[in-house]
């Protein structure tokens, strides 16, 4: 009976242990748990960025990377970029990802990565699309077919377009629905100002 009481001390004792170092991400804050594989990078620091606005020392959080392994840590919700220091930065994309509550999970690399997130694994697949997009567009221009080349394009911002109202709100639906706005205006010798069909470049009447 001993025995029993005993090991049922220790089992709850494990449970316990194992329940207090399980981290629990706060409501409301951002973790990004970072793997950047390339041993070069060792004791490099990396920098969290405001996409857009000012990037200050208030607004730039920033860590060195070690055992190839780096975390930031916020509650300001934003779309930021994910940058090694400039020293070493060549060969290793820059990342785009959403801050938003939750657990972001990112590689950066030659070829770069977030997810975890419902945004971050939207804007994932929307980055994914836009490097195929990029070659696909790239290549097309070299070789002098650009009526293909302006076809591809205009399906890619549709897409865009698309992925955005799919949304409806946050902070992807807000970066992707601006990057292709459906008008714009231009202004003409004479003075006057049109609107203008931004895939036709026709305007608008």
């Amino acid at each position: 009976m001993k025995k029993i009481v005993f090991y049922s001390m220790v089992a709850v004792l494990l449970l316990t242990v194992a329940a207090c170092s399980k981290k629990e991400q706060p409501a409301g804050r951002c973790h990004i748990v970072g793997v950047a594989p390339n041993p070069t990078l060792e004791g490099k620091r990396i920098f969290l960025v405001p996409f857009s606005g000012p990037a200050t020392a208030e607004t730039v959080d920033s860590i060195e990377i070690h055992d190839g392994k780096f975390e930031f840590d916020t509650d300001t919700l934003m779309m930021a970029k994910i940058l090694i220091d400039y020293h070493y930065r060549l060969g290793f994309q820059p990342l785009l990802v959403v801050v938003e509550p939750g657990e972001v999970k990112v590689v950066v690399d030659s070829i770069s990565s977030a997810s975890g997130t419902p945004q971050n694994d939207s804007l994932q697949v929307w980055k994914e699309a836009t490097e195929r997009h990029n070659a696909q567009l790239m290549s097309l221009r070299k070789t002098n077919m650009n009526a293909q080349a302006d076809s591809i394009h205009l399906a890619y911002k549709k897409y865009t377009r698309q992925m955005a109202a799919n949304m409806k709100e946050g902070l992807l639906h807000d970066f992707l629905n601006s990057l292709y706005p459906l008008t714009y205006q231009r202004k003409l010798s004479d003075g006057r100002t049109i609107t203008v069909n931004a895939d036709t470049n026709e305007e608008i009447k």
